[in-house]
């Protein structure tokens, strides 16, 4: 029987593992299920924001069979603030795939669980590796910066080609015999060792490394820069009607689809009304207070810009809407799913606070 030979910088990295894991449940497993929903939430979230989550999800859906069973609006409630909501609608798409195409059990290869919706070649990696050992190494941006500082390799990360080349890179460091383990252990490295801004004083991998050796640790990777953000300008009319909220669910292919939101108009500069009021300036005649708006939200490309004002319409009235929105009770309108935002909006004025519960 032949060992395995080594890379010195696997041989290092496994043995660094050991000592720096994190306890996170995720590991305790090799179910692919409860895998899967881990990856799907840490993609563009950090640990410590999706632990809540994770456990959250795993007790509301504990098996595949269950999330695919369950209503798309009771995910988006218990996914609520976790932002990104494509994951959540391509989590509830594949759990039913699975259900439907695979009787429940999930595809044991990296080539067949990258044909799953929402699962790229960094998540169908990790579930290959630690679900079923596969040697299919993981490329992430933890990856790309340990791999471009210790090999001095200078590619933009950014360009089409990168993937392919650290991909390859990696395939020749993953030790078949311990590929689960060599996969969690470059991804903590990536996270705790050879962060953003690294600890070079007491890495195991600095004697080897280019980066260090010819002090570019701060240069390695290289990215070009991504697109500017795009500013938008949202104006919310929170409507109150006979103790009913108008409402509507977001259907159209933009941030927020599927989560609910009050009456909003979008202008292409900060406005006041009648301006922000739009096509729905002759509510302007009821009862108006200007509401306190969260000042500026951050997305991945976008900055969003927000007011408010709360129109309390007389109960005598018969108000006209728009037939894409309706009118729900605060207990009906606190069990949908609702961007960030919204939350933010209702938890900084003290009467929307009240009146939806939250």
């Amino acid at each position: 029987m032949t060992t395995e030979a080594l890379h010195p910088f696997s041989k290092q990295l496994l043995a660094w593992y050991p000592a720096h894991a994190r306890d996170l449940p995720w590991r305790q497993t090799t179910d692919p299920y409860v895998i899967w929903l881990s990856e799907i939430i840490l993609q563009q979230t950090r640990v410590a924001q999706g632990l809540p989550y994770f456990h959250k999800l795993v007790a509301a859906f504990p098996s595949v069979g269950a999330l695919a069973a369950a209503e798309e609006s009771v995910l988006f409630r218990n996914w609520q603030g976790l932002g990104y909501y494509s994951r959540a609608r391509n989590l509830h798409k594949t759990a039913k795939l699975i259900v439907d195409q695979h009787h429940g059990v999930f595809p044991s290869t990296y080539q067949d669980l990258l044909q799953l919706p929402g699962v790229g070649p960094y998540t169908a990696a990790a579930i290959a590796s630690f679900a079923f050992g596969e040697a299919a190494p993981v490329v992430d941006g933890n990856v790309f910066r340990i791999l471009s500082r210790y090999f001095g390799i200078e590619t933009d990360i950014m360009h089409a080609s990168a993937r392919k080349e650290f991909t390859a890179i990696a395939q020749g460091l993953i030790p078949h015999a311990q590929a689960a383990t060599f996969n969690q252990a470059i991804m903590e490295f990536g996270s705790l060792q050879c962060s953003p801004v690294p600890n070079c004083a007491d890495c195991p991998l600095r004697i080897s490394c280019n980066a260090y050796a010819t002090k570019r640790t701060q240069s390695l990777p290289i990215k070009s820069k991504s697109k500017a953000a795009r500013n938008r300008y949202f104006n919310y009319i929170v409507v109150v009607h006979q103790d009913k909220f108008l409402v509507r669910i977001r259907t159209e292919k933009d941030i927020w689809q599927g989560l609910w939101e009050f009456v909003m108009h979008e202008t292409e500069h900060v406005a006041d009304a009648p301006e922000a009021f739009g096509p729905y300036t002759d509510w302007l005649d009821f009862p108006m207070t200007e509401l306190k708006a969260p000042a500026k939200h951050l997305l991945s490309h976008q900055r969003i810009f927000s007011k408010a004002w709360l129109i309390q319409v007389p109960d005598y009235v018969k108000l006209a809407i728009p037939s894409n929105f309706q009118w729900m009770d605060a207990q009906e309108f606190e069990n949908c799913g609702k961007p960030v935002l919204l939350l933010n909006l209702i938890t900084d004025n003290l009467i929307l606070h009240e009146w939806l519960h939250l």
